[in-house]
């Protein structure tokens, strides 16, 4: 069974940065596209940010141009680089593959933004 674990979030000022880890207990960045989402209180889990195999990426239109996804197939690992955080960003953050839910969701890593 994969396990997927989040990690990276924190307390950030607006404007600041983080970079969220999202490492993979097996090999499966190979054979699925993935995708980073996200869950405020009170709101439905949303999807982020999407990479696809052939290492394609696409945005929700809130975090085009300030966040990043990108992938490090050798370390079982993919990533979400945020800049310029605002305090909407803030949310529990999770990986999985990408629109189809194939693995356990993992515990999530907390993102707060605020001054």
């Amino acid at each position: 069974q994969v396990q997927l674990v989040e990690s990276g979030g924190g307390l950030v000022q607006p404007g600041g940065s983080l970079r969220l880890s999202c490492a993979a207990s097996g090999s499966i960045f190979g054979r699925n596209a993935m995708a980073w989402y996200r869950q405020a209180p009170g709101k439905q889990r949303e999807l982020v940010a999407s990479i696809t195999t052939g290492g394609s990426t696409n945005y929700a239109s809130s975090v085009t141009g300030r966040f990043t996804i990108s992938r490090d197939t050798a370390k079982n690992t993919v990533y979400l680089q945020m800049n310029s955080l605002k305090p909407e960003d803030t949310a529990v953050y999770y990986c999985n593959t990408f629109l189809i839910i194939r693995y356990d969701w993992g515990q999530g890593t907390q993102v707060t933004v605020s001054s």
